[in-house]
């Protein structure tokens, strides 16, 4: 549900160190929102306050928000703990992995731009044989 930012309170929080949200801004701004915040119905922030600031301070005025409800106080300061306590990071020989195959796609060998050629001339002749216009 997409919320006003301005609407959403921030009550007290367990991270006090937001720590530098610049590389958080730049991903918002080239992906934008990949994972919403969540609050509860009277619009109290349960989880994702770096992406909310984050938000705020690219002069976002609305943010994606999962909106939870009928919680006890203790059920939402467990969820903001689980959501900050559960991610991982990569391992270094995963995120070079992640880099190389990503470096590949951007930089694809010689055969393989052959195949993309030919796989994107057989779906033009194909489209034009099967009437679909603007291809």
């Amino acid at each position: 549900m997409l919320v006003p930012i301005r609407d959403i309170k921030i009550r007290k929080r367990v991270r006090q160190d937001l720590g530098n949200l610049e590389d958080l801004k730049d991903s918002l701004k080239h992906y934008g929102l990949l994972n919403p915040i969540t609050i509860n119905s009277k619009y109290e922030l349960i989880a994702g306050e770096r992406r909310l600031q984050a938000a705020t301070q690219l002069g976002w005025t609305n943010i994606q928000a999962n909106i939870v409800d009928n919680l006890s106080d203790i059920e939402q300061l467990e969820m903001e703990i689980e959501e900050n306590n559960q991610r991982k990071e990569f391992t270094d020989a995963e995120l070079l992995e992640g880099y190389k195959r990503l470096e590949k796609l951007r930089n694809p060998g010689f055969f393989y731009k052959i195949y993309l050629f030919f796989k994107r001339l057989i779906e033009k002749i194909r489209d034009f044989f099967s009437g679909k216009k603007g291809h």
